[in-house]
């Protein structure tokens, strides 16, 4: 049992690390984490509007460096907080400054030893960006976002297997002051292959209501722990999309539970 509540605040964490989005698991009363992501994405290319893949007029670069921090304010309720500094390029708009700045809640409707089940709600300022004319995808004036997210971790496979893996999934529906409402699903599957190394796979998929931008990424990164800090490093790949840069790169985050 004591192996299996570790377990449980380890994803609640390394989901929240991958998506910067809150998991299905809250955060114990009094206990909480803040991470620092690091994100660095290029593309020469872009998905049109068929799907099909041409050459941007000039290549597009995305930096940003977010924090993500969550604390426990009942066994039931955590408290949220992300905000980023973000600096982006096109062949149109040349922008660096403060991304959004998001607030909100998270509600753990059921758990047991294995499985939860919570419901998000927040609200994002758009940042300096949109003054710009720039802003990350997905990104409006100002946002309402609501989102479920449901977590089921499994045990150990065997002698050769990992010991413990875990598979989440969250569909969210946000909502954009001056530009179209949108659709979100993201998808994790982890395997904790001992006590201080766990391997995740992440899918992030959307569209806009307006029928427009779609998008489709995939990630991959390993996480390695040391006591109550852990680093994570991997690479996130557009695979998939609609009127949306096919962007890959770096993804780093380090992380402190408290």
């Amino acid at each position: 049992m004591k192996f299996v509540g570790g377990l449980l605040a380890a994803m609640a964490l390394l989901a929240t690390a991958g998506s910067a989005a809150a998991g299905p698991w809250s955060q114990p009363k009094g206990q909480g984490q803040i991470i620092l992501k690091y994100e660095a994405m290029e593309a020469d290319r872009g998905f049109d509007m068929d799907g099909a893949l041409a050459d941007l007029p000039a290549d597009r670069r995305d930096t940003v460096l977010g924090v993500f921090a969550e604390y426990g304010l009942t066994d039931r309720l955590t408290l949220q907080f992300k905000g980023d500094w973000q600096s982006g390029e096109d062949a149109f708009v040349d922008f660096e400054g403060r991304g959004p700045v998001e607030l909100g809640i998270t509600w753990q409707i059921w758990r047991d030893d294995r499985a939860a089940v919570s419901f998000y709600a927040g609200y994002a300022d758009g940042g300096e960006g949109r003054n710009a004319g720039y802003a990350a995808p997905g990104v409006g004036d100002s946002d309402w976002e609501v989102r479920a997210s449901v977590g089921r971790s499994f045990g150990g496979a065997g002698r050769w297997g990992p010991k413990a893996s875990f598979v989440e999934l969250q569909a969210a529906r946000r909502m954009r002051a001056g530009l179209p409402d949108e659709t979100r699903i993201d998808a994790t599957a982890g395997a904790h292959l001992d006590n201080d190394w766990m391997v995740l796979a992440q899918a992030f998929g959307g569209q806009a209501d307006d029928g427009g931008s779609r998008w489709l990424s995939v990630e991959a990164s390993i996480v390695r722990a040391f006591g109550d800090w852990s680093v994570q490093a991997g690479w996130r790949q557009a695979v998939a999309g609609r009127e949306t840069p096919e962007s890959g790169g770096p993804v780093v985050a380090l992380w402190r539970r408290f």
